[in-house]
């Protein structure tokens, strides 16, 4: 079967980048030696935007933006979740999603400093031990996992919390008996993080299976009820994400997961192709961040490397199965 793979240019475009996008542009669409791969990957704590976060970080294991607040004793306020796009859990988030060595001594040197001072903004509880927000905790879920935290206590309660339909939502405690599809991706990218770290769960595989029914039960975008678009701002596709929602998360969570594209992503797949350009890239459509620690070099309605990445990796799931689609006459 013929593979889908970017076209020369873009692949030399992506690979014009941060060792970050680099090692997984030759896992994801080269197919790169394994040998080649690792060594690019073991650059992103030493060098570009991975060696960036690890050095902003401060001695009390906090990142820290100009929203952010010190008291007269010298305290930060917040600091685990505020200033949103700054703080430990969108900066560990963006290490993972670096795919930053967890391993490598700085790298464990940084998630240390977390563990020992990291504390949430709810009740100054322990970092990984997670708070009371599905939406977060499912990050927290994702971050432990990956960087070799215990996070059991977390996905327990996880547990406990899907809703009937097979979804998640943070407003459960404020009286919401259905799902979301924000929260339940932030959930199902938390246990397929903590499935992998772990080396398998059935309880947990179980309700991730019963959360990404959730969404393809809504083919990723749409109302059960009324089958209309949920929200239209999914459409317009975003990085770095937080803990927001749209088609080419959703289609890469599920890429991840393993799960064999059928006709309920075919929507989402066409919508996600019709937004390739003439030079076969994907723009940064909505910047949902006010600051960044560090300078990706994207701005919204340019070219994106980290979204063309996804995207194309996306695609080259969707052909392997036999999946691929052709452009949707839906546009955002």
């Amino acid at each position: 079967m013929r593979r889908t793979i970017a076209p020369m240019n873009v692949s030399d475009w992506l690979l014009d980048s941060d060792p970050s996008i680099r090692w997984q542009v030759l896992r994801d669409l080269t197919d790169a030696p394994p040998d080649e791969v690792g060594a690019e990957r073991a650059r992103v704590a030493h060098e570009g935007w991975g060696a960036q976060l690890l050095a902003l970080q401060g001695d009390d294991g906090h990142w820290r933006g100009r929203a952010s607040v010190q008291a007269p004793d010298g305290s930060w306020g917040g600091g685990a979740y505020f200033p949103e796009w700054t703080s430990i859990t969108p900066t560990l988030q963006l290490l993972r999603t670096f795919g930053i060595d967890p391993t490598d001594d700085a790298v464990r040197r940084a998630i240390a400093l977390v563990r020992e001072n990291g504390r949430w903004e709810y009740d100054n509880l322990p970092y990984f031990g997670g708070e009371v927000e599905p939406c977060i905790n499912g990050q927290a879920v994702a971050i432990g996992s990956y960087f070799g935290d215990d996070v059991g206590g977390i996905v327990d309660r996880l547990l406990t919390e899907q809703m009937a339909d097979g979804g998640w939502n943070c407003e459960q405690e404020r009286g919401s008996t259905r799902g979301s599809f924000e929260t339940t991706i932030n959930v199902l990218e938390g246990f397929v993080e903590y499935e992998r770290a772990v080396g398998g769960n059935t309880e947990v595989a179980a309700a991730r299976e019963r959360g990404q029914e959730y969404l393809l039960e809504r083919r990723l975008l749409r109302r059960l009820s009324t089958g209309e678009m949920a929200m239209p701002r999914w459409l317009f596709l975003a990085f770095p994400n937080g803990w927001h929602y749209d088609v080419v998360r959703a289609l890469d969570y599920l890429r991840d997961a393993g799960v064999v594209p059928d006709e309920r992503t075919a929507e989402a797949l066409e919508i996600l192709a019709s937004k390739r350009d003439a030079d076969g890239r994907w723009i940064l459509e909505h910047a949902h961040h006010d600051e960044l620690l560090v300078d990706f070099g994207e701005r919204e309605d340019e070219p994106s490397r980290w979204i063309t990445l996804k995207a194309l990796r996306v695609l080259r799931w969707a052909e392997a199965a036999g999946r691929s689609p052709a452009p949707s006459a839906v546009s955002a």
